[in-house]
């Protein structure tokens, strides 16, 4: 039985292993937990948005954030959440106009 149980707990470290030294997940999944936890980046989308759904044109005010590498964080997330605004938007139009 102890046998048993130790080829068990061993089979469950090797495999435990090999899944977090498995280099073939994408790399744009690390980016983007890292841009989930980056202050920078959430304000810049938010911003982003903010403007694209008031119709003002994109216009990225970097200024508020000291460091260049938050700025281009900022820099970043507003171009994303301008254009993934508008993108939606503009699908949400032309399916609209499919069921009409």
């Amino acid at each position: 039985m102890k046998t048993l149980a130790l080829f068990t707990l061993a089979t469950a470290l090797g495999i435990g292993t090999a899944s977090l030294l498995r280099t073939d997940h994408p790399a744009s999944s690390n980016q983007t937990v890292a841009q989930a936890i980056d202050g920078a980046f959430r304000d810049g989308m938010y911003l982003g948005k903010l403007a694209a759904e008031r119709g003002e044109g994109s216009h990225v005010a970097i200024g508020r954030w000291a460091t260049p590498k938050d700025r281009s964080s900022f820099t970043t997330g507003y171009q994303q959440g301008y254009t993934e605004f508008l993108a939606s938007r503009a699908a949400s139009a032309s399916s609209g106009r499919r069921t009409e």
